[in-house]
């Protein structure tokens, strides 16, 4: 029988490169030290480009359903396998939202990304076995192709053997551009993986490389910490949780998902999912998504407000003025925000493209700005028709920015205002798991100073696969998570 190991992989947070240092500790763990980053709002703001709402996993040849899940591309955890024999380092995301490991083959030759990335070379391993296989795997907002090829994966000191992995020869996103990270290393169930290639836990239990049939996140939520966290396969570490763990079976196989109760605030239902709601466990998604009708509550409670609308207002307010007396002066209305400075464009542009930009595309940028004052623009100069006061049309556009849908469903918060904020509390086997306010607050670092947002986002799902809930890493960082395939079961406890 092969030896059984305990593998505790550490992962980090924002790394912008992951150095592999192995050492032995006093507990007989091998452990990976990986570097973290502080997140900040360039970071997520250049991720949101992936997000279109929500991914749609395809498998392109498979007939299995489409199934949608939130882009796992806003708060990333990172760590390094060797694949081939020598070892070629890769930096993957370890991902239960998914279940392929992919990477950049040496034979992409026409992205951008490939060239930006490590890139595996079968030239370079002598227990590389070709497979040929084609696959493509679909996302909201780009795609990656390739073929599936055959080889040992190093993780830590632990060699899996003949593991199936997707060549990535095409990456059509700029995500996969601005990516941090070379591939990625799915922990979802076999019956989402593409080309029914096993995840790599099923690869390590058929060959006998665990202690148990188990592995588990601790991640590490303290933003001056230099560890991101642990991925532990076969185990758990006792040191990262308190007391016991609260298990419940998984409903459906395929993503890590399980039926959940209420959400409470400051110890009152939400009412939504009072009868119950599925919910999926995500290392793959940064914050908490949910039904809108919860989550509306949720920023009623706390304040939150969209963060286009926190745009929209700023144009209003520093701009609205100008815009409304250069109207007044007629005033090209295409023209009058290049002329008031948010928009760099001589006219060509229409502003009903300009609406369409901010609604669909969503970006946080400078085209935002200029898409917002385009919109302004159509509010006012509506108001003029009517011969409204200027006190009455600028407060009409105000009001107008809070119907604004926000970008993936986020919002801003005041920090100052945190402490006050209630506590929040999901129903899972009859227990509530409670969030105090510093866990459910996402801060950012943007030019020096601190952004906060709610780690909650609105996210829809009909019946029959919803309503839904994805608890990411807002939750996995208060509750270390056990992912039991042996028992085909989730645990949670108390972070250490």
């Amino acid at each position: 029988m092969a030896k059984r190991h305990l593998l505790l992989v550490t992962t980090c947070l924002w790394a912008l490169s992951c150095a592999l240092l192995l050492h032995a500790s006093s507990d007989g763990f091998l452990r990976v030290n990986l570097n973290k980053k502080r997140l900040d709002k360039e970071d997520l703001t250049a991720a949101k480009l992936a997000q279109q709402g929500n991914r749609l996993l395809k498998t392109g040849s498979s007939d299995s359903d489409p199934v949608p899940l939130v882009d796992y591309l806003n708060t990333q955890y990172y760590g390094v396998i060797g694949l081939g024999s020598p070892p070629q380092n890769f930096t993957v995301i370890f991902d239960t939202g998914s279940s392929n490991l992919w990477v950049p083959s040496a034979k992409c030759y026409f992205s951008i990304a490939c060239y930006l990335h490590s890139r595996y070379n079968s030239k370079k391993s002598s227990s590389y076995k070709a497979d040929g296989e084609t696959c493509k795997i679909t996302y909201g907002s780009g795609a990656i192709s390739g073929f599936f090829s055959k080889d040992n994966v190093l993780v830590g000191d632990l060699v899996v053997k003949n593991q199936k992995f997707i060549e990535a020869t095409r990456e059509t996103s700029v995500t996969f551009i601005i990516g941090k990270f070379d591939g990625i290393l799915g922990l979802g169930y076999p019956e989402i993986s593409v080309g029914k290639a096993p995840p790599i836990w099923q690869s390590m239990q058929e060959q006998e490389l665990l202690a148990d049939d188990v592995f588990s996140f601790w991640l590490n939520r303290d933003p001056d910490a230099s560890s991101g966290g642990e991925l532990v396969f076969g185990g758990m570490d006792p040191k990262h949780y308190k007391g016991d763990h609260t298990y419940v079976p998984v409903s459906r196989k395929g993503y890590w998902q399980f039926n959940m109760g209420d959400l409470l605030i400051d110890g009152h239902s939400t009412g939504f999912c009072a009868k119950g709601c599925a919910a999926i466990v995500d290392s793959g998604t940064s914050l908490l998504a949910g039904p809108t009708a919860i989550v509306a509550q949720v920023n009623h409670a706390i304040g939150a407000e969209g963060i286009i609308s926190t745009e929209c207002k700023e144009v209003v307010s520093e701009y609205g003025e100008m815009i409304l007396n250069l109207l007044i002066a007629q005033t090209d209305p295409q023209k009058v925000c290049s002329q008031v400075g948010l928009c760099m464009f001589d006219g060509k542009r229409s502003v009903s493209n300009g609406i369409e930009y901010v609604v669909d595309k969503e970006n946080l940028g400078s085209d935002a700005m200029c898409s917002v004052c385009e919109m302004a623009v159509v509010w006012i100069e509506n108001q003029l028709r009517e011969n409204k006061t200027k006190e009455l049309i600028l407060n009409y556009a105000n009001q107008l920015c809070e119907r604004l849908p926000s970008p993936n469903g986020e919002s801003t918060v005041s920090c100052h205002q945190i402490s006050k904020m209630p506590n929040l509390a999901f129903t899972i086997a009859n227990k509530t798991f409670i969030l105090t306010p510093e866990q459910y607050i996402v801060k950012l670092e943007q030019g020096g100073q601190t952004v906060c947002i709610s780690g909650f986002m609105a996210f829809d799902i009909p019946p029959p696969r919803g309503p839904l809930w994805i608890l990411g890493d807002v939750f996995m960082g208060a509750y270390h998570t056990v992912f039991d395939f042996g028992k085909d079961r989730i645990g949670f406890a108390k972070s250490a």
